[in-house]
């Protein structure tokens, strides 16, 4: 049995009014999104003089916003307590007023007897037609078995719909919400209005009373037959039909979120709950918004149907939350609050008193909070080698925030501290930046935040993802300096520089398992750099993928791991053939024009090398800036050659080799520098 309080998160969606039929099967695991860049949204709102939780709402065509919450007065205070209120709203974020209209028994029956009453779910206008969507909730928050469409031509004033019967029975699609589409739905793509709906619940059903909502359905209808339940027609994954069981679903998430707390909050948590759909015009996307008890869960897509692809689980953390960090449930996104820009909008979410949050201030009514999305800049990196710290300008990510702010990751400060810790049993810690444009990284400097028994320390060694088409991957040849020790001596406000082979990437992240009794670590300050430096020269870097060193030839090569072959730490490199023909080890390098740098190798190569038929250099393309050539040695022997950078090259290629002499012949390479 999950255990918990009624909070939650929200998820978003983006797509385009293109209705181009796409066939495939939704799968179980959610792609991520590549389409947007960044994605920001505050850890706190700000409310407004109402009462009441929900909030589902449509921008009508007489320029007001209309609303219905659940258990309250609505935006008229002064006025009596009702299971469910409808409200007429004017103004904007952070000065809005209005005046509940309707209530109770005027918004909606109550189909399944005691032990159920009313909650909106789902409000849409069109033109200056509203309709609301309300279903049967039990008084445990567990089960949803029934729900109805409402319609009002007076502006909310009152409400018709059939009382003899719910138009959706037997926990199937009985949590309704409505793509939003602007103003009076002046940017809807047809003529019909589109319906979303879960079966079951309304959100993880604790108590499992019926299974937990995994999929999201989708059904359209004519705009002027919403109430016509014969209407309806569900998307099949290829079409459209009247049966409401030839439905497929239009997203999957299997994911479980909090798996285990250390508390008694609850745990186990799935994450498609009653949220809502914005389309925006500017960015033709659609948004959908759902949310656990302690997160905020975001997809997008380019049509109401999908693909939907997951960009963003906004965390806040087990309980207690405080005044300046908190999640919320039942969350939407306005249209009429979404900005000229396309960008910038507002997330609506509430927190139940009843609920284990603990803020300290009430959340209980229409609250705002400012979300940016911004889409990713197709195109290659442009930037060069330089000192800049590349994450001024970036946005900062992390799993959770104790604070709710990342904003010391930058602030150029090593003495201060922000921790993850969020009651998470965790496997998982990162600390990172996302940018809108691609960057060229291959140095990250992370420094540790405060230390204890608890936690703020990494077990094992921290390691360097980047995101690419919008998962994230963990890179190749990573090198940590000093040594990171894994335990709580890696110390308090201490620096380590993890370098790896030159990423073309729109995010990267420190990541690593949290140690301590608590499972968090903490951060003071992390920068991220594209500087002139070889990769992984002493062959130590660990991490899957592309490695540091290339190869060029027919010979046998690869890496020693301690073996003991090593001039220094446990590994070398090696080549070694009994063949004719070149070959060799090599690195691309990025380098300043008019810059002198001095690249060093050490070299140990067997007795069958004959004199000069080995060579270590740097090249710019096939051409040789500086070599040098070495035959058999008795040991490791140190080479190193000076290269003066010619005007607008920004890549120079190191390499190490030799020509074979068609016996048996071997060089070991080792700790390659430049300076």
């Amino acid at each position: 049995m999950k255990r918990g309080a009624l909070l939650a998160v929200l998820p978003l969606v983006l797509g385009s009014a293109a209705l181009v039929m796409d066939s495939s099967e939704p799968s179980s695991v959610v792609a991520s999104s590549n389409y947007i860049g960044t994605a920001q949204v505050e850890s706190k709102g700000t409310p407004s003089a109402s009462d009441g939780d929900l909030w589902p709402s449509c921008w009508a065509g007489n320029d007001k916003l209309y609303t219905a919450n659940g258990d309250g007065k609505g935006f008229s205070l002064d006025q009596d307590f009702s299971d469910i209120a409808v409200s007429e709203v004017t103004g904007s974020p952070g000065s809005l007023t209005g005046t509940t209209i309707s209530r109770g028994d005027q918004v909606g029956s109550i189909w399944s007897g005691a032990g159920y009453n009313r909650k909106p779910t789902g409000m849409v206008c069109v033109g200056d037609t509203l309709y609301l969507a309300v279903q049967d909730l039990a008084l445990d928050f567990n089960d949803v078995p029934a729900a109805t469409i409402l319609k009002s031509t007076d502006h909310g004033r009152t409400w018709t719909w059939d009382k003899r019967k719910p138009m959706f029975s037997d926990h199937v699609f009985t949590t309704i919400w409505f793509a939003d589409f602007g103003k009076g739905g002046a940017l809807a793509p047809d003529g019909y209005v589109y319906a979303y709906g879960l079966d079951g619940n309304w959100r993880d059903s604790f108590d499992d009373t019926v299974a937990d909502p995994q999929s999201v359905f989708l059904a359209r209808v004519p705009k002027g037959k919403v109430q016509d339940r014969d209407a309806w027609k569900f998307y099949t994954g290829s079409g459209w039909s009247a049966k409401i069981a030839d439905r497929k679903p239009v997203l999957t998430d299997q994911r479980r979120l909090y798996a285990q707390t250390y508390g008694t909050n609850a745990s186990n948590l799935s994450v498609i709950s009653q949220g809502g759909v914005t389309y925006l015009e500017k960015q033709k996307r659609y948004v959908y918004t759902s949310w656990t008890e302690y997160t905020f869960e975001f997809y997008e897509a380019p049509t109401p149907w999908g693909p939907w692809k997951h960009f963003l689980s906004k965390d806040f953390g087990g309980y207690p939350w405080s005044t300046s960090k908190y999640g919320g449930y039942g969350v939407t996104i306005p249209s009429k609050f979404v900005q000229p820009d396309g960008k910038t909008m507002y997330v609506q979410a509430n927190v139940c008193p009843c609920g284990g949050g603990g803020i300290g201030t009430s959340v209980y009514n229409f609250n705002l909070r400012k979300l940016v999305l911004t889409p990713s800049v197709p195109g290659s990196a442009g930037n060069l080698p330089g000192d800049a710290n590349l994450a001024t300008g970036a946005l900062a990510i992390s799993k959770s925030t104790q604070s709710g702010s990342l904003a010391l990751m930058n602030d150029g400060a090593l003495t201060g501290s922000e921790t993850d810790f969020d009651d998470e049993v965790k496997g998982a810690s990162w600390w990172g930046y996302t940018w809108p444009a691609r960057q060229r990284i291959n140095r990250v400097e992370f420094t540790s935040g405060a230390v204890s028994a608890e936690g703020g320390y990494f077990t094992g060694r921290p390691r360097v993802q980047v995101k690419v088409d919008g998962s994230w991957v963990e890179v190749a040849a990573q090198t940590v300096s000093p040594a990171y020790p894994g335990d709580a001596s890696a110390g308090a406000n201490k620096t380590y520089t993890i370098t790896f082979p030159v990423q073309e990437t729109d995010g990267v992240r420190v990541i690593g398992l949290p140690g301590g009794t608590r499972s968090y670590t903490s951060v003071s300050e992390l920068a991220v750099r594209y500087v002139a430096q070889l990769a992984d020269g002493g062959f130590e870097g660990t991490g899957g993928g592309k490695p540091a060193w290339l190869f060029e030839g027919t010979a046998a090569n690869g890496v020693d791991r301690g073996l003991g072959f090593a001039h220094s730490g446990a590994n070398n490199g090696w080549i070694r053939c009994t063949c004719t023909g070149w070959s060799a080890l090599y690195q691309t390098v990025p380098v300043n024009p008019g810059t002198t740098y001095t690249f060093g190798s050490w070299i140990n190569a067997s007795a069958g090398l004959p004199a000069d038929q080995g060579r270590f250099g740097v090249r710019l393309g096939t051409q040789d800036l500086a070599a040098k050539t070495f035959g058999a040695s008795t040991g490791y022997v140190h080479h190193e050659v000076t290269v003066t950078v010619p005007p607008n090259t920004h890549e120079l290629t190191v390499y190490a080799g030799f020509n074979a002499p068609n016996t048996d012949t071997w060089i070991q390479l080792d700790d390659f520098t430049v300076s």
